[in-house]
């Protein structure tokens, strides 16, 4: 490889000592500089070769370029000055860029992008030391990937000297082969090892790694088949070369030797035929061109029943050959199908194959822990496998407690195991909540280590300070974090009470724990009082349980009635008279206290809802007298017939939208002919335009006039499932049947999109549109959102919601998403590359979306995916409370609060009797139709109100519903009346 001879430029060439000692050291210096630079061009050419077998071929590149790359260096060496500028500036932005992933990583050393970034650096800049400890103290912390090892491998056999290095390079092999099943790698070692054949016990080496990485990945379909030829083709070179010595052998050396090489060969070839494997046929064929005697019945057996059982496996392999990587779907399927066959070999494998594709996945790996604790139970296996997901997933406290457990089960050292949860304190876990379950998992293993019957032993104080270390740890470390203790019922110090007085007796210390739970706020509910009465109860004596009940009736607050049922209960068992009076006087009060408590609650409730609805009923009467005055005014002398029309148009309209409001006057323009007429006529409406300009709305009002004439055409409920509802579109979009086909043709057929239009004419800014195929419906949905003149157009399902009244649609999930981060305060400027700027410095991030109202406009608020929950981890710390543009942001983990559902209109009663319900309203609000569409002329006066507020109500002499008619008049009724006045 061109990497061996630049390592052998840069390390084994002997540096020329010059003549002076100040030029010598700076010729040195620059020399040294100009091979780091050529070990650098072809660690980078390296790269670009395809790994795989053959390292005999890819040595012998490397000698072919072996002379040119030394020339250059020593020309390089000699002139190094002319191509130094070249490298400069790069090389002094890598070097800061190098410092910068350093200190970083000194910060937070579970950052797996900043370990990737600086090993690619440092090996770019060809600092060999450098990268090698960067590497090491990466494959400490993390599993490295498939790509990452072979680069790691391929560094240092190009730099394997000796049979020292070849050593060192052994032990990375074997590092390499625990991380994932990669077949690749275990090629790549028995490729390496046929090196060392020459060595002692070389052959032995060579066949030991190759027989494990049958074990390992030989049962992999589509590339188990590359180490099984790999290894036949091994010992048949054997075979080979013992053939022309073969004849001159005794009968006993020969089948000692020759005889016993050839039946290894055909054992490979029968191993291999029995199982299912891709290209079985070549092989077999493969098999019957090679061997000279006829292959027996019992392998063509074995062979046609792998075969059988290929055409079982094989949906499931082109299944994951069709898909797109990380194929977590096709995999499960696989592991479902194999847990069904119950082959342990066969389910470790497709396990091992799925998490090297998802491998930051938690659940994935807690199915495989949990399958190997149940089923195979191997000690080395299933800690390996623990281990590894915690460095996979070390955020993932179920992981890190499964891992505990495990090694508890399999008897592992208690120093290991301590060693191991102070890992998983510092893993960084992103809830409050998970360093609580966290040290209640360790917290029980140090339980499981007591002997409860000695009085007092060294694993006894090690329990007691452990609770002490966990309670500080939570007040002091988690709650500077995250502010919460995330342990606000003290679970924790009720189960150290409850080791302390049910199996230490010592109930003293269980009282005193007690009391200080009770100090942090719990002392309001009924059910931790009941907790500490039972303890009291199964290991303390009556007066402390009769004292913590007088004490839960004066302090509970939510559940008062319980408690009190609880000490009245007591006393009858086991209390005096005296006592049954006391408790019945202290519960009576009580009790009595609260009522009069929550009498007050409802009335304060009340009053308020009282408000609301005055004041509501108050902005509704200032809209109707407000809409009235307008009408008056615009309508005041103008010709009454005119006007009749005109108004009956107006009240005709039966619109809801303010923007619908705001175009009333340039849409009711009247015609250019009509309005000379009336101009001329009143006078009252402006300067006359010439007679022969028409004004600018005269085509909308001809489109609008068309529209008006159409039949309105009903929806028809059977073809919701292939059509769409599109709202939130532009009130002044023209021709929006014709503007939206396009977009929409996209997605499938159109059958029809009917837009939606007011009385006058006017488009309601939201249609229907009808796909010919239901999967071009389904498609039309990715379209939510899609910026359509300025504002976010909405799609979503055609539902019928009389029928579904709990439909409601929402793109986006409001439950917690580890891996997603919510961001707010952001600069309404601020633009979703800026974000993407700024967000990527912490991790890959797979989508941003900025949160914008109804019409376009930023809110400030955005949501930012990353790859995995560490680098959202990350990001939180290192981005809440950052200033962009004298902004301070805050960001968190995405977690929505829980939506409330709408309450059902109950009429609520009040201290007085019934209150009446409030008035219900849609969706959108009050609208527009429910302002007074009586004139003030017409009102009455609400004599009942006035009484009512100056001394009792009388009771209205007819019902509400009698109250409410009136004679019904039309909508020209109505423009008259108020042109009366």
């Amino acid at each position: 490889m061109a990497t061996a001879a630049a390592t052998s430029a840069a390390e084994s060439e002997p540096e020329p000592k010059a003549g002076p000692q100040a030029e010598g050291e700076e010729d040195e210096g620059k020399a040294a500089k100009t091979r780091r630079k050529v070990f650098s061009r072809a660690v980078a050419a390296a790269t670009c070769q395809a790994g795989g077998p053959g390292w005999e071929q890819q040595d012998e590149g490397v000698s072919e370029s072996d002379g040119d790359e030394y020339a250059m260096a020593s020309s390089a060496e000699s002139s190094a000055g002319e191509y130094e500028w070249e490298y400069d500036e790069e090389e002094e932005k890598n070097q800061l860029e190098i410092e910068r992933l350093e200190e970083q990583l000194s910060i937070n050393v579970y950052d797996y992008n900043c370990h990737v970034d600086l090993i690619r650096l440092l090996r770019l800049e060809g600092e060999l030391t450098k990268v090698r400890m960067a590497r090491q103290k990466m494959s400490e912390i993390f599993p490295l990937t498939e790509e990452l090892w072979l680069e790691w491998l391929h560094d240092e056999i190009s730099m394997a000297l000796d049979g020292m290095d070849r050593e060192h390079v052994y032990d990375l092999f074997e590092k390499a082969v625990k991380d994932y099943i990669c077949p690749n790698i275990w090629l790549e070692y028995g490729q390496y090892s046929v090196g060392g054949i020459g060595q002692k016990g070389g052959l032995e080496k060579v066949r030991s790694v190759f027989e494990r990485a049958l074990s390992s990945v030989g049962l992999h379909m589509t590339k188990g088949l590359a180490i099984w030829e790999a290894y036949r083709e091994f010992e048949s070179a054997i075979v080979e070369a013992a053939r022309p010595i073969a004849g001159f052998l005794s009968p006993f050396d020969r089948e000692q030797t020759f005889d016993s090489q050839l039946e290894k060969v055909h054992s490979l070839f029968r191993r291999q035929l029995a199982i299912p494997l891709y290209d079985m046929e070549a092989t077999f064929a493969e098999y019957e061109e090679w061997s000279e005697d006829p292959i027996p019945e019992s392998v063509i057996q074995n062979y046609n029943k792998a075969l059988q059982q290929l055409e079982k496996y094989k949906p499931y392999e082109e299944a994951l050959l069709e898909a797109e990587a990380p194929r977590l779907a096709e995999y499960q399927a696989y592991i479902d199908f194999e847990m069904k066959i119950g082959d342990p070999a066969r389910i470790q494998l497709i396990f091992e194959r799925a998490l090297v594709e998802n491998c930051l996945v938690p659940d994935l790996w807690i199915r495989y822990s949990q399958y190997l604790d149940r089923q195979l139970k191997v000690k080395d296996l299933v800690l390996s496998v623990h281990n590894r997901a915690v460095r996979n997933c070390p955020w993932t406290v179920a992981l890190w407690s499964r891992y505990l457990l495990a090694m508890e089960r399999h008897g592992v050292d208690h120093q290991v195991i301590s060693v191991t949860f102070e890992k998983a304190l510092s893993a960084g876990f992103i809830q409050a909540t998970d360093y609580v379950e966290i040290w209640q998992a360790y917290l029980d293993y140090l339980r499981r280590r007591v002997d409860f019957k000695q009085d007092s032993s060294k694993e006894l104080e090690e329990l007691r300070s452990a609770f002490t270390r966990a309670l500080e740890y939570l007040k002091q470390e988690v709650e500077e974090r995250f502010n919460e203790s995330g342990d606000p019922s003290c679970t924790i110090m009720q189960n150290w009470a409850r080791i302390e007085a049910r199996l230490c007796n010592n109930m003293q210390k269980a009282r005193e724990l007690w009391d200080s739970i009770m100090t942090k706020g719990n002392a309001k509910y009924a059910n931790m009082w009941l907790e500490y009465y039972n303890l009291e109860r199964a290991h303390g004596d009556t007066q402390h349980c009769r004292k913590a009940l007088h004490r839960a009736v004066q302090c509970t607050s939510d559940y008062p009635e319980h408690v009190c049922e609880v000490l009245l209960t007591m006393e009858r068992m086991e209390g005096t008279l005296e006592d049954w009076d006391i408790a019945v006087q202290k519960t009576e009060t009580r009790l009595a206290r609260v009522n009069e408590q929550r009498i007050k609650a409802a009335e304060k409730e009340a009053a308020l809802a009282q408000q609301e609805e005055e004041k509501a009923e108050y902005r509704k009467r200032a809209r109707a007298e407000k809409k009235a005055f307008k009408k008056k005014k615009k309508t005041r002398g103008a010709d009454k017939r005119k006007a009749d029309e005109d108004d009956e148009k107006e009240w005709g309209d039966d619109e809801d939208e303010p923007a619908a409001k705001r175009r009333r006057a340039e849409n009711s323009v009247p015609p250019a002919g009509e309005a000379q007429d009336l101009e001329a006529a009143t006078g009252l409406f402006g300067k006359s335009a010439p007679v022969d300009v028409e004004p600018p709305s005269k085509q909308k009002e001809k489109a609008a006039t068309l529209r008006k004439d159409v039949p309105r055409v009903l929806h028809d409920s059977s073809k919701d499932s292939i059509t769409v509802f599109v709202s939130n579109l532009p009130y002044s979009m023209e021709e929006p049947d014709m503007k939206l086909q396009p977009l929409f043709e996209a997605c499938g057929e159109v059958v029809e999109i009917r837009p939606i239009f007011s009385n006058r004419g006017d488009f309601r800014g939201y249609c229907y549109v009808e796909f010919k195929e239901e999967k071009s419906a389904v498609q039309a949905l990715q379209l939510d959102r899609k910026n359509v003149e300025g504002r976010p157009m909405f799609v979503s399902p055609c539902v019928d919601k009389s029928k579904n009244p709990d439909f409601k649609v929402f793109r986006y999930s409001t439950a917690l998403e580890k891996h997603k981060l919510f961001i707010s305060g952001l600069p309404f400027s601020c633009t979703t590359e800026e974000l993407e700027e700024i967000c990527k410095a912490h991790g890959t991030v797979r989508d941003i979306r900025l949160v914008t109202n109804r019409a376009g406009k930023p809110k400030g608020l955005a949501y930012v995916e990353y790859e995995n929950e560490s680098q959202a981890s990350q990001a939180v710390l290192k981005m809440d409370g950052m200033t962009i543009r004298e902004n301070v942001i805050k960001v968190a983990i995405s977690n929505p609060p829980q939506r409330k559902a709408p309450e059902k209109p109950e009429a609520k009663k009040g201290p007085g009797g019934p209150m009446v319900p409030r008035q219900i309203y849609g969706a959108r609000g009050k609208g527009r139709t429910q302002l007074s569409l009586l004139p003030r002329a017409l009102h009455r006066p609400s004599t009942a109100v006035a009484q009512a507020e100056n001394g009792p109500a009388p009771k209205p002499a007819v019902t509400a519903s009698a109250a409410t008619e009136a004679p019904k008049m039309s909508n020209a009724d109505f423009a008259k009346l108020l042109l009366r006045k």
